[in-house]
């Protein structure tokens, strides 16, 4: 029996130590820190990233801990949280099985296909120009169901959880099942009752997006440009042009444009809405869930015409006819002459 004393005393300090080394808080923070493992790391400049936050006694844990499991041979790319609680052990765990920490991945509401590249290179480890060789690829982008000029229409603008190494493929099989969530049967059931499809309703809603940030009017100038699709008599046997200007602004790739003069409508693109009737072919940007549901959810009115106001609010006067739509673009030429805007 008097051997039992002491030889308990000694479990308990190895179990003490034990624990100092493998359990206790591996920065001694009490905030959560990220460590980013990409395809550059290997062994040794993973332990340089470790090394400035680790309490000593922690990285020397880590350290034999992974030296004695092979993984000094292969790291799993990612993005690992080390918590208050999370000890040396426990990260080793994570890195050595590649269970990581996911983001809150935004999907922003921007013009083109590279301006989302550049702003999923900032968040995720693939960098915005492979992004970017993708979204451009007819080939890849056909494997999805789009092309080039639609793929705008597949993301929709909001924030996802998303592991930071996702590759073009992940991503765009993640968003695909996110656009299957989005179109659920009462936004399917508005689609049909507009008889259009879900790629037109996007596409217009990227031109109403275009028009105003005020989502309050949107439902109305959705209302204006569906009037136009719609439209037809002697003069329009295929339907009224939409007379777009954003789509003149995205075919020059001149978005900052605060006029469009006579000079601009000429071009040849099959985003110029002056020349040709209907829809442009893909969605001018990516468009606001408020833009999709104004379309879907857009006032049946009669008019025809629109012209941004002269009091440069950003909202608009209607108008029935051509006559009282050059009548609100005259005061708004006015206005625009008056504060001297090019």
């Amino acid at each position: 029996m008097k051997y039992l004393v002491p030889a308990a005393a000694c479990l308990l300090v190895l179990a003490g130590v034990a624990y100092y080394y493998f359990f206790t808080s591996f920065t001694g923070s009490d905030k959560t820190t990220y460590i980013y493992v990409d395809e550059n790391d290997n062994y040794d400049s993973l332990m340089q990233k470790l090394e400035p936050i680790a309490q000593k006694h922690c990285y020397h844990a880590f350290t034999t801990l992974s030296r004695h499991s092979g993984m000094t041979n292969k790291l799993h790319t990612g993005r690992y949280a080390i918590k208050p609680s999370t000890g040396a052990f426990m990260l080793f765990r994570h890195i050595k099985n590649g269970m990581q920490e996911p983001l809150a991945l935004t999907i922003p509401s921007v013009r083109t296909i590279g301006d989302l590249a550049g702003a999923l290179g900032n968040k995720l480890m693939i960098d915005s120009a492979t992004f970017a060789r993708a979204f451009s690829d007819e080939t890849f982008c056909k494997k999805y169901g789009y092309d080039t000029t639609t793929l705008p229409a597949l993301f929709i603008p909001n924030t996802y959880d998303m592991y930071w190494n996702v590759t073009p493929d992940g991503l765009m099989k993640y968003m695909q099942k996110e656009y299957e969530k989005f179109w659920n049967d009462d936004r399917t059931s508005k689609v049909e009752a507009l008889k259009l499809t879900p790629l037109q309703v996007v596409t217009l809603a990227s031109i109403v997006d275009e028009e105003t940030a005020n989502n309050s009017e949107k439902p109305m100038i959705a209302g204006m440009y569906y009037n136009r699709l719609n439209y037809r008599d002697d003069k329009y046997p295929e339907g009224m042009p939409l007379q777009a200007d954003p789509t003149i602004k995205f075919a020059w790739k001149q978005f900052g444009l605060k006029r469009i003069y006579e000079k601009l409508l000429f071009i040849d693109s099959p985003y110029n809405t002056y020349k040709n009737p209907g829809l442009p072919p893909g969605p001018i940007r990516i468009p606001t869930i408020a833009g999709v549901d104004a379309v879907l959810n857009l006032v049946h009115h009669d008019y025809l015409y629109m012209c941004a106001k002269e009091d440069l609010s950003g909202t608009h006067n209607f108008a029935h006819t051509y006559a009282e739509h050059l009548l609100n673009a005259h005061k708004y030429a006015k206005a625009l002459n008056e504060r001297g805007i090019k």
